[in-house]
């Protein structure tokens, strides 16, 4: 279970397991991911929660294919996330 603070935001423990699996084989990737969790981590709970663990498990490829628009996200509940990393 995701340890969740008073405020609904993530608790140390589970940011710390969060930035170790945005550790990736691209050096951009890894800036992208620890750009959004810098900027939105605090945001993450739920769904958005959610969807995030569903992009880490992406392939690298992949998931920056998505991020730079280069394919399209076919899943909706993962847009919102994607948005935000869009503009991290």
């Amino acid at each position: 279970m995701a340890e969740v603070g008073q405020r609904g935001q993530l608790g140390a423990e589970e940011l710390n397991r969060l930035r170790w699996q945005c550790r990736r084989g691209l050096l951009e990737l890894d800036l992208v991911l620890e750009r959004f969790l810098e900027r939105h981590g605090d945001r993450l709970q739920g769904e958005s929660l959610a969807s995030f663990k569903t992009l880490l498990d992406c392939s690298d490829n992949d998931l920056l294919d998505l991020i730079h628009a280069r394919a399209e996200c076919t899943d909706s509940r993962l847009a919102e996330v994607l948005g935000w990393m869009r503009k991290s």
